[in-house]
């Protein structure tokens, strides 16, 4: 039954969603970070002395994790298989985000198509880190095609991946990989020493699943009968130059695909920061292209879902 299991995952994020809650595992694991890093983060240690505390807390939080998924899963186990079976789905279905993503470009295609732009503005400012209020609709657009092509890997690909490895333990622990990333692995003058470990265990868990993921931006592209050729030239030519050994894979993949070029000036709290070009712009970037993002998102999840149920049937 294992071999179904990421597909029942997909189902239920898309039938059900991501709930929101501090019940949410994920929400679980960020308390877990936050709490480590009140005990091990103090500003006036060396460079050194906070290199080390952050090994530590990537430690903590990583045998943690695993450690209580797999004693979930298997007191789930222990109760009968088809309680592991579709507790394990559920679970699997906290790693994933293809709904979440969807529902966040949707609702700012709405606005922009509605000529809203102030809550567009207002609502991509949710998903991204840059300054978002002085954005016009192309760039708007830019920082929701870019976010929801970056979160292939880190949203979907990445967790299924490390199920087909090791299940519903490792997609959690691969969670709390992205989880410690996104909340300790900063460059700044505050985590650049203590999230060096959480940034580069991050850059190593997604170097694999962003390289399959331009695969799956490849065939969606043929499906979906977008730009095949533009789609691996973009991966070919400018993914290295993404300041992320990894999201430039998805992020030139998706440019190439749609005739649209990513990156460019964005602001952090009123800082410029150049970011190099990804794809060529054979079209006005407008509000059209989120939803195609979206829709090589779903089909590059379907096509990995099957890919991977078939490995697992196949390998009984």
């Amino acid at each position: 039954m294992e071999a179904y299991l990421p597909l029942l995952a997909v189902i239920i994020d898309r039938l059900v969603g991501d709930p929101r809650s501090s019940l949410h595992p994920v929400v679980m694991i960020g308390n877990l970070i936050a709490f480590f890093e009140r005990k091990l983060l103090k500003l006036q240690h060396s460079s050194l002395l906070k290199n080390v505390t952050g090994g530590v807390l990537v430690v903590l939080v990583l045998g943690i994790t695993y450690g209580t998924s797999w004693w979930i899963m298997n007191l789930l186990g222990m109760i009968h298989p088809w309680a592991q079976f579709i507790g394990g789905a559920i679970l699997l279905s906290f790693t994933i985000a293809p709904d979440s993503l969807a529902k966040a470009g949707n609702e700012i295609h709405r606005y922009l198509v509605t000529g809203d732009l102030k809550q567009a503005q207002y609502k991509v400012g949710w998903i991204v880190g840059r300054d978002t209020d002085q954005l016009d609709v192309a760039e708007v657009t830019r920082a929701t095609v870019e976010t929801i092509a970056e979160n292939i890997v880190d949203g979907i690909i990445s967790p299924l991946f490390y199920f087909m490895i090791g299940g519903v333990p490792l997609a959690f622990l691969y969670r709390a990989v992205n989880t410690l990333d996104s909340m300790v692995g900063y460059k700044n003058d505050k985590y650049r020493d203590f999230g060096m470990c959480s940034a580069r265990v991050d850059d190593v868990f997604n170097y694999i699943p962003a390289r399959v993921t331009g695969i799956l931006l490849v065939l969606s592209a043929i499906l979906l009968r977008l730009n095949v050729y533009g789609t691996i030239t973009a991966i070919w030519r400018d993914a290295a130059k993404h300041p992320s050994p990894n999201s430039g894979f998805a992020e030139a993949g998706v440019a190439g695909a749609l005739g649209i070029r990513l990156g460019g000036l964005n602001y952090y709290g009123g800082v410029a920061s150049q970011r190099a070009y990804m794809g060529t712009a054979t079209t006005v970037l407008g509000p059209i292209h989120i939803k195609q993002t979206i829709q090589m998102m779903y089909v590059s999840t379907m096509l990995f879902t099957i890919g991977i149920t078939i490995f697992l049937f196949m390998g009984r």
